[in-house]
């Protein structure tokens, strides 16, 4: 009796010459190994017009299940890797990112790394980081209109840029403040670099358990950021009086209409996302890295 096929996705952002280019190479040296690449039914049609060669290569969906997926290799930014975790939501493969775009939080390597990153991968030689992920439910009166889920954050916004939103902010079930404002960001320790950062909000390391919320140019005199424990239950209710409409958006890939009165509850989800980490180390030397932080002069702690 063979062995059982293994079967790895490959996320690309095939809209981008790099990043086609570089999902060719990987599904090449996927198949050079013994593995079924696995694409999206989009992807796998612009893989195959780039090289029509690729021979083998499975649908997620109607040939290979989510479940059946031993890694995910995604090649892009943060935003390839947010689709990616949409893809395979709720299931045990990890995320492993080549970041091809700028940033790049959340990717593992860089593109002259590539074929290094990929044959680890095959090696399953890497360590699995698991993220929290938020839950989020909108309410009108008792009713649950819709439910979604983020990775980053949580975010509800005006609608239209002539009117801001009335809300009032909750924490564990209590009212905090009510204000005028562009939104408010609920957010991730993941996505306290991305949307939430550039609100004002604050840096807060992965390993944190926490939850965000970053009031978004709010009439106030009180709207700071506030950091609250991971397992509190954070909400926005619009109020009937605002004339403004609203929307939030999941990971800024999901949207949903708020009509006047809605409530948005934000809560901690049980299904993390997992990223398959091939040099774990400091989240400092990674945000160091990243925003190409100046640490001249720095001589180390004392002692060693």
């Amino acid at each position: 009796m063979g062995a059982a096929a293994r079967y790895i996705l490959v996320v690309a952002h095939t809209g981008r010459q790099d990043s086609l280019e570089a999902g060719v190479l990987v599904c090449r040296q996927l198949l050079a190994a013994g593995v079924v690449p696995v694409l999206s039914a989009d992807e796998r049609r612009d893989l195959l017009q780039a090289d029509p060669s690729l021979g083998e290569v499975a649908v997620l969906g109607d040939e290979v299940r989510a479940q059946e997926l031993e890694l995910v290799i995604v090649l892009g930014g943060d935003g390839t890797i947010l689709r990616a975790a949409e893809l395979v939501r709720g299931c045990s493969a990890p995320l492993l990112g080549v970041n091809l775009g700028h940033v790049g939080f959340l990717a593992e390597s860089e593109r002259d790394d590539l074929e290094i990153a990929v044959a680890r991968g095959l090696a399953k030689d890497y360590e699995v980081e698991e993220r929290m992920t938020l839950s989020a439910r909108v309410k009108v009166g008792k009713e649950v209109v819709y439910e979604s889920w983020a990775l980053n954050e949580a975010t509800v916004e005006k609608a239209s840029r002539e009117r801001m939103l009335e809300v009032v902010i909750e924490v564990d079930g209590r009212p905090m403040s009510s204000f005028g404002c562009d939104g408010v960001v609920m957010s991730t320790p993941t996505g306290s670099t991305a949307y939430s950062f550039s609100a004002g909000g604050p840096v807060v390391w992965p390993g944190v358990a926490a939850l965000l919320l970053v009031p978004l140019s709010a009439h106030a005199l009180f709207s700071r950021p506030l950091v609250v424990d991971a397992e509190s239950s954070l909400a926005v209710e619009l109020l009937d009086r605002a004339g403004g409409a609203g929307i939030l958006w999941c990971d800024g890939r999901r949207a949903f209409d708020l009509p006047r009165g809605a409530r948005v509850v934000v809560r901690r989800s049980p299904i993390p996302v997992r990223l398959a980490r091939l040099h774990p180390g400091p989240f400092t030397d990674r945000l160091v890295h990243k925003f190409d932080l100046p640490v001249t002069g720095w001589r180390g702690p004392a002692g060693s």
